[in-house]
């Protein structure tokens, strides 16, 4: 388990407040959050307190872009070497389509294009993985996930093409 790092905070009246961080090598951060959704971020001298060496004032979208880029992905260590190409689409059932009225096992989706029907999604209810007795109707909305080019296959498949 990685220790915790300590802040201090310092309430300044009509400001808002300082927040500050000494580094394990060192170095003391500050953040001073103004109540207008500002904020500065500030190194200082560990030996002074009081000596600010540099300064970066931030907007509030500024410090929230910053406040995300610091926050550490617990799962980033996962993706590093996997390169995934997948896209989720939706792709409706029409009147027109060959498969209207048909069931999911019919259209042999997954061995045909290598893509996934994971929902179909009707009216204001959804079918969660559905199985190959699923009967498709009119109007349905299918949830697909794949290659884009499984994907496309998919709508062509769905459309009659």
């Amino acid at each position: 388990m990685e220790p915790i790092a300590h802040s201090r905070k310092t309430v300044l009246p009509g400001v808002g407040a300082r927040y500050d961080l000494n580094t394990d090598a060192g170095q003391h951060l500050s953040v001073v959050a103004h109540q207008d959704g500002r904020r500065i971020l500030a190194f200082h001298d560990p030996a002074d307190d009081d000596a600010c060496k540099d300064a970066a004032p931030l907007e509030p979208n500024e410090a929230t872009a910053l406040a995300q880029l610091l926050i550490p992905d617990p799962v980033a260590h996962l993706y590093q070497h996997l390169e995934l190409d997948l896209v989720t689409e939706h792709i409706e059932v029409t009147n027109r389509s060959p498969y209207s009225g048909r069931t999911l096992g019919d259209t042999q989706v997954r061995s045909r294009t290598g893509a996934s029907i994971v929902a179909v999604l009707r009216r204001t209810s959804a079918e969660p993985s559905p199985t190959p007795d699923f009967r498709f109707a009119a109007g349905d909305v299918l949830v697909v996930v794949g290659t884009r080019e499984g994907v496309d296959a998919v709508a062509e498949l769905i459309a009659g093409g």
